[in-house]
């Protein structure tokens, strides 16, 4: 119990520390866009109403869930084929490095031209700047999987999907979540970019309503939901990965109690 008090201390520690800080510093402000943040908080209710969540705040969800799942299939299943053969990777990476270094969002107005301004276009934005760390990433995991066991594996029989399964993209899955990881946050910006080009809900077209109308209170909100969104989805992404992980993060800890 106490262990997880302790935790819990040091999570929330630095979050009050900078809400502290922004609450003196913002206290006395008269500046239009720099708004107390007591005058922020009790707008927050008034903003982000039932309604308001459920026309907003769930479209946004859907898109980034569609995309980010997309991406994490493209990325993994693409990733094991060009980490597992070295003439696919010769032939792959020049391209590869080509389309990584164009920016998500420099796509955007090619992407409408295709798809048009519906949730198609968001969710291919979305996919199209996830994909990139999760393929890297499986690449690279898939890589660095242990001859010695692979060689055991063929020696024993152990092929096709068996040994892709419960040798490649298990000793893979570390490096995997590591990528999964940096595509939630690109995912979460993208979110909100291609929100702010064309469309009609979500967090992100509402925060450029907002500012847009020079309700600067009401946008500060939208950047605290938008927050508190990144916060929870890394919550909920902790907790599966430490759940899929379980026996990486046991090995590690035996490793560090080890002589």
């Amino acid at each position: 119990m106490k262990r997880i008090a302790r935790r819990l201390v040091l999570v929330l520690a630095l979050p009050a520390l900078l809400f502290a800080g922004w609450w003196l510093a913002s206290a006395n402000s008269t500046d239009v866009f720099w708004p107390p943040l007591r005058t922020i908080l009790k707008t927050f209710p008034d903003v982000w109403t039932a309604e308001r969540l459920r026309d907003d705040v769930l479209p946004s969800l859907w898109r980034l869930t569609a995309g980010y799942a997309l991406a994490a299939v493209a990325g993994v299943a693409l990733g094991t084929v060009i980490g597992s053969y070295r003439r696919v990777r010769a032939v792959c990476e020049p391209v590869l490095e080509f389309l990584r270094a164009i920016p998500p969002p420099v796509l955007i107005p090619v992407i409408m031209l295709f798809a048009g301004i519906g949730d198609t276009m968001k969710v291919t934005v979305i996919a199209s700047g996830c994909v990139w760390p999760i393929l890297l990433n499986t690449v690279e995991g898939v890589r660095a999987v242990d001859p010695v066991m692979l060689e055991t594996a063929r020696t024993y029989g152990i092929s096709g999907p068996s040994r892709l399964r419960h040798l490649v993209l298990r000793s893979a899955s570390p490096q995997i979540f590591a990528g999964l990881r940096q595509a939630l946050s690109i995912g979460i910006i993208l979110m909100v970019i291609s929100e702010m080009f064309a469309a009609s809900n979500g967090i992100g077209f509402t925060v450029v309503q907002f500012q847009r109308s020079f309700a600067v209170p009401d946008m500060w909100t939208g950047i605290i939901v938008l927050g508190l969104l990144g916060c929870l989805l890394s919550v909920v992404f902790q907790l599966v990965e430490r759940r899929v992980l379980a026996w990486y993060h046991g090995l590690r800890a035996a490793a560090r109690r080890s002589p």
